[in-house]
């Protein structure tokens, strides 16, 4: 912790400064559980958006607020679609990879659409 003059104040001097306030024990016992009950509710909420937000609601909700506009969704799927192609490939699942090039196709016809 530092003053206001970027000094490092020990516990010391935090101390003899709630002192100087007259605090008294109950006070600080009062404060204590005040600190420590403001941060448990602190810590409650980070759990609470955590949770919240790993939910399939929340993604689908901020997915769709990007606003992708098509070309932009044909990208993505594009991109997904060529990693999937090359882990088919590895494996030797031409069947898919047959599947996969047809979803291709139709992807290149949007994204050159859209370089028009």
């Amino acid at each position: 912790m530092t003053d206001n003059n970027n000094k490092r104040i020990t516990n010391k001097q935090i101390l003899d400064k709630i002192d100087n306030l007259k605090v008294g024990e109950e006070g600080l016992n009062l404060l204590a559980i005040k600190i420590v009950s403001r941060m448990v509710k602190l810590k409650s909420m980070e759990d609470w958006f955590s949770h919240v937000s790993k939910s399939d609601i929340a993604w689908s909700t901020a997915y769709q607020d990007l606003e992708l506009t098509e070309e932009e969704n044909a990208l993505g799927e594009a991109a997904k679609l060529m990693t999937l192609m090359s882990m088919f490939k590895e494996d030797e699942e031409y069947e898919k990879c047959a599947i996969i090039k047809q979803r291709m196709d139709e992807v290149n016809k949007i994204l050159k659409k859209g370089n028009k």
